[in-house]
């Protein structure tokens, strides 16, 4: 999905829900809080830590690995495993349905139409493998932050099972609504205690650790991508015009660029994201010395912003995106209008998906990573996750292990039957085998199947697009490569929220990004703007910080 759309912020990272959703849409191979605090459950919430607050004692997860089939591709240093073939068999990884009989309630988004509940088959499969029944409360997931917000504001309409995107994350979430709403999992899954659930002991850490709040843990993950952006060029056009790109500096790039501009065609989109990846310019935070420096303090954000308005002037970047035009960026990559963009990795496969039809020798591909200056690239991770669920607060333990024990069936691996049910339904109704032995989606499965439980919760991230020739391997090896140069940024996977005082003193720099780059304003600008944020509460929320820092 394009990475230009708007990003909110939980901790320190930029989650792109876009992008999130187009992971989620080919993931399949088929397919007031006073009232709360009051009336909700039964038990006092624990003390209240500090924010972002370390996981204390066994709370996190002990990692248990499991490949129930071995990836063509493996994980290097975090990386996406590939699988390049579906197994022909597949493991149970849970021996029976463990579920009592009981029916649970559950609230999730989704960004298409909500099914049937009467006669699904699909909802009837996969309850029968669990052996309780999940009743979804489905939302638009345009407007899930709305309706999530009206259910967290009164307890009584708080379902047993709620799921939450980061960037729906409201006011107060962590300090007020998840200890005095949700379930603490610490004790059920802390340390050993998860390898009860075999299959939630093979998440990553990282995932667990992002479902920490004030020092314990309440969530589970839905795991994503550590490398979350690209930028791509149209490998297919460049084949065509006899162009093997070998750019190893930000000047080779401002040089491709050029060279592929004209005849009605442009070389770029907008590459700010480019420029702030190839600069290494921190996500939020960084400390030099014993001091938090913030992103827009640094050299690099300053060389990135030179760098991107030296793009604009060259003349390489179309029109449309001069014109800040962002929502057609995909379209005009796609259509050959221009031939380089910054991307969500998600996108890759995406634009297979929708391209391949109708233009067989389509591909793009993404730049090796590499620096500005031809030195050694600098990466930093993403989210480890961009969505987690919560648990109902109960005094009821059994009700809770039985959850966890669902819990366990969904987040099954590739590779396994309660994966594939899951994914792709039932065969024979809602998908066939084609001659190479692929998924081949019915009629049902688009009126029956959307994605539903694995909003629940998720085993590891797994690349399994094998409908697409050749992406499994190109794309694995890239993040392979990637990999190799990936970093933890400063309060990597912590829950911190900031004040709400702090919402808004960041939002200038979007604007003069643009500004900048586009030549409407200068560098001299910027000096501006940084004293202006720091008087308006940015050493303050460096105070803030500092004092989450100390406390680690």
């Amino acid at each position: 999905m394009n990475t230009t759309t708007s990003t909110t912020r939980i901790g320190e990272l930029p989650v792109r829900r876009r992008s999130f959703l187009g992971m989620v849409a080919a993931g399949a191979a088929v397919v007031g809080v006073p009232s709360l605090l009051t009336a909700c459950g039964s038990g006092d919430a624990p003390p209240a830590a500090a924010p972002g607050a370390p996981p204390s004692g066994d709370v996190l997860p002990t990692y248990v690995p499991i490949d129930y089939v071995e990836p063509d591709f493996p994980s290097v240093n975090g990386s996406t495993p590939g699988y390049a073939t579906l197994p022909s068999e597949l493991v149970q990884s849970v021996p029976g349905a463990p579920g009592s009989g009981s029916t649970f309630t559950a609230m999730t988004p989704l960004w298409g139409t909500i099914p049937p509940s009467d006669g699904n088959q699909y909802y009837a499969a996969v309850n029968d493998m669990l052996g309780s029944t999940v009743e979804f409360q489905i939302t638009d997931g345009n407007t899930y932050g709305d309706k999530l917000a009206t259910v967290l504001a009164s307890a009584k309409d708080v379902p047993d099972w709620v799921c939450v995107p980061t960037w729906n994350v409201p006011s107060r979430f962590g300090s007020e609504i998840v200890p005095n709403v949700f379930q603490d999992l610490s004790d059920h899954l802390g340390g050993d205690k998860v390898k009860d659930y075999p299959n939630l002991a093979n998440i990553p850490t990282d995932a667990w650790r992002f479902c920490v709040f004030n020092g314990r843990l309440y969530g589970l993950p839905f795991p994503g991508e550590i490398i979350t952006d690209a930028t791509f060029y149209r490998k297919d056009v460049l084949d065509g015009l006899g162009i093997t790109p070998d750019v190893r500096t930000g000047q080779d790039l401002l040089d491709l660029a050029q060279e592929l501009t004209g005849g009605g065609r442009w070389g770029t989109e907008d590459l700010w994201n480019t420029a702030a990846m190839i600069h290494s310019v921190p996500p939020k935070w960084r400390l030099d010395g014993d001091r938090l420096v913030h992103r827009v303090e640094t050299e690099e954000y300053r060389a990135a912003l030179a760098w991107n308005a030296e793009l604009f002037a060259s003349g390489a970047v179309h029109p449309d995106a001069v014109a800040d035009q962002s929502g057609e960026a995909k379209t005009r990559f796609q259509s050959g209008a221009s031939l380089i963009m910054n991307d969500g990795i998600g996108a890759w496969h995406e634009a297979l998906r929708d391209n391949l039809a109708s233009n067989p020798a389509y591909w793009q591909q993404p730049f090796d990573p590499f620096e500005a200056s031809g030195g050694t690239p600098v990466l930093f991770k993403g989210n480890p996750a961009n969505i987690f669920s919560f648990l109902k607060k109960t005094d009821d333990e059994a009700r809770i292990r039985e959850l966890l024990q669902l819990a366990n069936v969904l987040a099954a691996p590739f590779g396994t039957t309660e994966f594939d049910l899951v994914q792709n339904g039932v065969e024979g109704v809602h998908f066939t085998r084609g001659d190479d032995g692929l998924p081949v989606p019915t009629e049902l499965a688009a009126t029956e199947l959307q994605p539903t439980y694995i909003f629940l919760v998720d085993g590891p991230i797994a690349n399994t697009r094998v409908q697409y020739p050749g992406f499994v391997e190109a794309s694995s090896v890239w993040q392979q490569n990637a990999a190799e140069h990936i970093t933890d940024p400063l309060f990597y996977a912590q829950q911190i929220v900031e004040p709400t005082q702090f919402a808004s003193i960041a939002q200038p720099f979007v604007d003069l990004e643009k500004d900048i780059s586009r030549g409407r304003k200068s560098l001299d600008d910027l000096d501006g703007a940084v004293e202006t944020w720091r008087s308006s509460g940015g050493e303050e929320l460096r105070v803030f910080y500092q004092e989450i820092l100390d406390a680690q």
